[in-house]
């Protein structure tokens, strides 16, 4: 019930219909509209079966929320955010209406349905997890959970290996989850536990990666830890043409063609892309930081700047505080902020875009993999800080910002020096062409794995040949 959640679901369900398999995705109305729109494009191609959409009401009254709020991006304070998965845990009584009358071969339900598992073993039907992140970040999990070695260091910033793990990753005190480091007991914690237990005892995993990308964290997740998995990614490939990425996610705040056209005054590789994801919240003196840092660098830009949350739009409305005076007059030509929801993926793919700055959330680095960008990273919360020691460190196709602390929604505090000086590395600086090289053979494997033979085409046949024999076996 988030955007990053939401667009790979339907990935993937393009993916089971491109494969003949009929699928049914189950959202609620204020939702519905994101996949109504990309579903009737998918009815006309000769490759697919077809994609049902039910929709179901959500308990907003039951969960004493005002009408409407149906996703975690319109979600702001911890008491709403308590409220929202708690209706969460209502919706379980619309999806066992639809188990009951479709019987499908398999229920994938994402991480944070705690109940999908025993709703799913009730129909004798296998319950799938979808988690959206990475490999790698699962591990380092595990690892963090298991064993707690950020309490075996004398102070925040005293580094550290995660234990168990192929390779070495090291992090500090402050870059693992505050309700870890700080023994919090909350209703996150609570649900974090409930989600790692249900997946415990579920079939099995569907993971939006590929085997190439991070070979000895999907062998060490699968047969070291024995978890049942399954790489499928990366999903968003299975948008082809510019209609198709144009399209994903809510309705643009720039017109597709007026942002292609800036794009193609551009040399290639000579623009860097800056966003931050959907649940991001920066304050204006951090957006501050960024616009000095990026006029600074010299570089041609285009900037996301998500548009505030209700109770901030009377004030972003009057005054556009974040902004240095005449800042847009003077990058005009050169740099192009998009207040809102910009069409990322087609945006990325262009080849006048040579960086792009990510906050590390795993669907805008599988986004950047897939385009062959280098990155700048700038882990805010969540799973990131895992995420950006694989392109820093194992893929070697990016360069930290300098962001040390995780901090819920705004993330660590960082200056424009530091933005000036990662933005010029990956794009002009001595390891730029050796960075933006090894991006691109990335990508070709990113690619390579999808087509027919590739290693994700692959591991999703064997999961959907797995489910069509235990079905046949129960008949």
């Amino acid at each position: 019930m988030a955007q990053g959640h939401m667009l790979p679901t339907l990935d993937m369900a393009k993916l089971f219909a491109a494969r003949g398999v009929k699928s049914t995705i189950i959202t609620t109305p204020l939702n519905a509209p994101l996949f109504t729109k990309a579903i009737d494009k998918t009815q006309n191609s000769p490759n697919s079966n077809y994609i049902i959409l039910k929709v179901v009401k959500f308990p907003a009254k039951e969960a004493d929320l005002p009408d409407g709020l149906e996703n975690l991006d319109l979600v702001s304070g911890p008491e709403v955010h308590r409220k929202f998965f708690h209706a969460l845990t209502l919706l379980q009584h619309s999806a066992e209406d639809i188990l009951a009358e479709l019987r499908p071969h398999a229920f994938v339900a994402d991480v944070f349905f705690t109940w999908a598992t025993d709703l799913a073993s009730k129909y004798e039907i296998p319950r799938l997890v979808f988690h959206g992140t990475s490999f790698i970040s699962m591990c380092c999990m595990e690892s963090v959970a298991k064993f707690k070695p950020y309490e075996n260091v004398s102070s925040d910033s005293e580094p550290f290996v995660l234990p168990g793990l192929p390779g070495e990753i090291k992090m500090t005190r402050l870059q693992i989850p505050d309700y870890l480091r700080l023994g919090q007991e909350n209703n996150l914690t609570k649900l974090m536990k409930s989600a790692e237990e249900a997946g415990r005892r579920s079939y099995g995993m569907v993971v939006n990666s590929f085997y190439e990308l991070e070979p000895v964290y999907a062998d060490h997740y699968r047969k070291v830890l024995g978890n049942k998995a399954w790489h499928i990614g990366p999903v968003s490939l299975c948008n082809k043409n510019a209609s198709e990425k144009a399209r994903r996610g809510k309705e643009s705040a720039i017109d597709e063609h007026e942002c292609l056209k800036w794009l193609d005054s551009k040399k290639p590789n000579s623009v860097i892309y800056i966003c931050f994801g959907t649940n991001s919240s920066f304050s204006a003196s951090q957006l501050q930081e960024i616009a000095t840092g990026l006029e600074a660098s010299g570089q041609n830009f285009i900037w996301v700047v998500r548009k505030a949350k209700e109770k901030d739009q009377e004030k972003e409305n009057s005054e556009e505080e974040w902004l240095p005076e005449g800042y847009e007059k003077r990058v005009e030509g050169k740099g192009l902020i998009i207040r809102g929801w910009a069409p990322q993926v087609l945006i990325l793919d262009h080849e006048a875009v040579g960086g792009f700055v990510t906050h590390c959330g795993w669907n805008s680095v599988l986004e950047g993999i897939s385009a062959g960008l280098p990155m700048v990273t700038w882990p805010i919360f969540a799973e990131q800080f895992y995420n950006e020691k694989l392109i820093t460190e194992v893929l070697r196709t990016g360069v930290g910002v300098g962001a040390q602390k995780w901090i819920r929604f705004v993330g660590d505090y960082v200056k424009s020096e530091q933005i000036e000086r990662a933005l010029k590395e990956i794009m002009i600086g001595e390891r730029s062409g050796e960075m933006r090289s090894r991006a691109k053979e990335i990508k070709e494997m990113a690619l390579r794995a999808v087509e027919e033979g590739g290693s994700s085409y692959t591991d999703l046949g064997n999961l959907i040949e797995e489910l069509k024999s235990r079905q046949s076996k129960k008949v």
